[in-house]
């Protein structure tokens, strides 16, 4: 029996039209309307030069782990920083259109095109060559460290 996954799976690459939108992947708009996300969480990415989007359920469970620290730490204090001093709130327009910013363009590189990356409860956005090359890394380090999956 065929079950609807409620997960960002796969990747797709998009162009950014003449007013600086880009087409949200049809497969990635319905895990939104499934999970009735009506607001995205953007923020920019701890590791790689990519934008990570989910909704508000995104930011609770990085709120949750900070509240777990000591107000005052250094993890807690860097955690804001990343969170809430790399993150903004951004809606799809009635088409399924994300405006591509200078808060997206200046983090990634982005320019003409946008690859969407599936990471499971959320997804990214990619410079598509920057995420061919550090998806080929990715395997390489895997395969150089002897693991199937």
């Amino acid at each position: 029996m065929f079950r609807v996954m409620n997960r960002f799976l796969s990747n797709a690459t998009n162009r950014i039209d003449a007013k600086g939108r880009v087409s949200v992947p049809s497969a990635f708009r319905s895990v939104l309307a499934q999970r009735n996300v009506q607001e995205l969480y953007c923020f920019q990415d701890f590791v790689f030069p990519a934008i990570s989007i989910g909704g508000p359920d995104l930011l609770e469970r990085f709120e949750r782990q900070i509240a777990a620290e000591d107000p005052f730490s250094p993890d807690a204090n860097e955690m804001s920083l990343l969170i809430h001093g790399g993150g903004v709130f951004m809606k799809l327009d009635a088409e399924g259109r994300l405006m591509v910013t200078d808060f997206i363009r200046g983090f990634t590189g982005i320019s003409d095109e946008v690859t969407f990356v599936g990471r499971a409860d959320h997804f990214q956005l990619w410079q598509p060559q920057a995420f061919v090359a550090a998806q080929a890394q990715a395997r390489g380090e895997r395969k150089l460290a002897g693991k199937r999956s």
